[in-house]
Parts: structure tokens; sequence; C-alpha cells
């Protein structure tokens, strides 16, 4: 009898663990400053030509649906995210790019067939942006918004991915982030600043909740593992999960706690918002 209410006092001790707190005031913690450190890497840079942690480099062409987002504030500040291209006058991001409780966007430039963020490649610039009705600030569940730009042509540089449908959780699964954000927490304007991406093992949500908790993490969630301490980081919010070349996930959040922690990061699941794409498409 002693041994199973030991037992069961330390299963009520893990249950009372409180859930690891995840960052929704992005523009203000990691928005605004790390577009100030990408554009200031790129301009100390001499080379031709978009950030994760424990990832590589990428080279022009390899992700040719990754468009980086250059985002005007309505408070005058800039911000950046990442976003994925679905069509050619579509693409998808995260809603927290758009919206947060302390910020507001008043425009994005979106930053196609380019490995640097501030300079080269196609550059449209929208206000237009569809937000999913039920996006939540506080918890950013149903983290999903639509871009339109003009028509952009296709090219080995430019081009769009198929979106995840059905049932299948991934759950196991290898899959590709990319994005122009942050290689680590803390990292300089010294760091080589261009496009990079990593590989990432999706978890289960049970897995991922056991961190984060079950009002953040949701059906609509997708997890992937932070093991080795590679992740996404700052500035890839918005940006692609890609699986046997369809996007998964959309880029939604970490822990506040930083990004080569070892915590899961989680995605918006790209399966329970694919009816919700399509329509707008």
């Amino acid at each position: 009898m002693k041994t199973i209410l030991v037992v069961l006092g330390l299963a009520l001790a893990v249950a009372a663990v409180p859930p690891v707190p995840i960052n929704n005031d992005y523009h203000t913690t990691i928005g605004i400053p790390e577009a100030a450190r990408i554009k200031a890497a790129e301009e100390a840079q001499d080379f031709d030509g978009a950030r994760i942690v424990g990832g590589v480099h990428s080279s022009l062409g390899a992700f040719p649906y990754l468009g980086g987002l250059v985002i005007s504030l309505t408070n005058g500040l800039t911000s950046v995210c990442g976003s994925s291209l679905v069509s050619n006058t579509r693409l998808v991001t995260a809603a927290h790019c758009w919206r947060t409780r302390s910020n507001q966007a008043r425009q994005f430039v979106v930053v196609l067939g380019s490995v640097q963020l501030f300079f080269g490649g196609t550059r449209i610039t929208t206000t237009n942006v569809d937000v999913h009705a039920n996006y939540n600030m506080d918890n950013l569940n149903n983290d999903v918004a639509m871009i339109t730009i003009s028509w952009v042509n296709f090219s080995n540089n430019i081009n769009r991915i198929n979106y995840a449908t059905g049932t299948n959780n991934f759950a196991g699964t290898w899959a590709t982030a990319a994005g122009f954000g942050a290689t680590g927490d803390n990292v300089g304007i010294s760091t080589n600043q261009v496009m990079s991406h990593v590989n990432l093992q999706v978890i289960t949500n049970a897995v991922c909740a056991a961190t984060f908790g079950t009002n953040t993490i949701i059906a609509s969630t997708l997890c992937v593992s932070g093991a080795g301490g590679q992740s996404t980081c700052g500035g890839d919010s918005g940006g692609p999960l890609v699986a046997n070349n369809q996007l998964i996930g959309i880029t939604s959040f970490g822990s506040s706690l930083g990004c080569a922690r070892g915590f899961p990061a989680g995605f918006a699941r790209v399966t329970s918002f694919a009816s919700w794409i399509q329509a707008r498409i």
C-alpha cells in the first residue's frame, strides 16, 4: 500500500507541473529585434544573393515555395516572418505574423526566389491578408492566414508546394523546416545570414501536450521534437514544414525559454486547414 501511495504521489506531482509557456507576443519579443539583426547581418555580408537552429544553409532554389515576409507594423516598426507559396497568387502563413495582442501589421513584402530577406529576389507588396476566424491570440490555436499577391510566374527558384490533405497525423515522420530566422538563441549580426533548413521528427500531440498543455495543443496542432537542440527559431514563424513534398505544418510557436533548449516546436496542422486553404485559392 505504501508503494501504491508513493507512485500515486509521483503521478500527482507530475500532473501538477505547469506547462512550458509559449511565446504569444511574437513581434515585440522576436520579430522586431530579429528584423533588425537580419538586416544588419545581410548588410555586413558580401555574397550573391534565408534561420533555423541546428540546421544548415540552403542554396537558391532548394525551397522555391518559401516566401520571406518583411512586415511593416502600424507602429512604424519592422518585423519578419516566413510563408509558403501554394499557388501563383496565394501563400499561407501564421496568423500571428499579421496580428497579435500587442501589434498589428499594415503590410507584407513577400520575398520569393532569394536566400536573403532584405535584398534580392522577387518582392511583392500586399495588404491582402485573410486571418482564420477562430485564431486565438493567447494560445495560438488556429494560427493560420492566407496572403494574396499579384501573379508570380513559376521558375526554378519560385514554385508552389502541395499542401497535405487527409487524416495522416505524421507522427514519427521526418520533415524539413526552412526559414530566414535565427540559428540559435542570442545570435549576433556576425552570424552568416542566409536561408537555412533542418530535418525534424514529428511527435504525437500527447507527447507535445506533456510540455505545453492541452490548452495549447489541440487536434489542429502538429509538433516536432526539439531533441539535440534542433528546431525552428526566432524569425521562422509562418514558414513551412514539409514531408514527402507536401506542406504539413505552418510554423507557429516554440517555448518562450528559447529555441535551442530541447523543447518541442508547434505548427498549425495543415490537414486540419486543407478545406479552409482550398476555399481561398
